[in-house]
């Protein structure tokens, strides 16, 4: 029997590294693709209403999310839906979307299948032990450049009113 190179991993509800991500949001680090021998990432986001993500795709990822609390509005592959709490959604690789946290604060789950976008996520973040600064999507962009992970397409789509 094959032996796996991941390690067993415990964490309790609010256990994990803490990033701030320039995108906006606190990223909590569950999994690492480290711990899953590159298999896949999970993370906790903690967002404030507004949090919108620009139109992107993961070339080489299965997103999927999992709202613990809270509820977006989800833009995936031209038509919007809203999610609510213990909702779920998954973005196959190549397939453009956004989302934007409607209600007053947001929880979701991310896993992303295989493991190979966290030094994206981690380019584009802090520690959340600092002060977090506005969103910059430049530097987000900048680490989308420099890692991969991720392609931009363009701003979020969602009308402001």
């Amino acid at each position: 029997m094959a032996s796996s190179k991941s390690v067993p991993v415990v964490r309790a509800d609010g256990e994990g590294e803490r990033l701030w991500f320039y995108g906006g949001g606190v990223h909590i680090w569950k999994v690492t693709s480290d711990e899953t021998a590159g298999a896949f990432i999970l993370f906790e986001d903690v967002m404030t209403q507004g949090k919108a993500t620009p139109l992107h795709v993961h070339p080489e990822v299965d997103e999927t999310l999992y709202v613990l609390e809270g509820e977006i509005l989800l833009h995936l592959d031209g038509h919007e839906q809203r999610v609510g709490p213990l909702g779920v959604a998954m973005a196959p690789r190549g397939v453009p979307h956004a989302f934007l946290v409607v209600s007053e604060t947001a929880r979701l789950l991310f896993m992303e299948v295989p493991g190979s976008s966290e030094a994206f996520y981690r380019g584009a973040s802090e520690p959340a032990t600092t002060t977090p600064g506005p969103v910059d999507f430049a530097r987000v962009s900048a680490s989308a450049e420099r890692y991969g992970g991720i392609v931009i397409l363009g701003p979020p789509p969602f009308q402001t009113e």
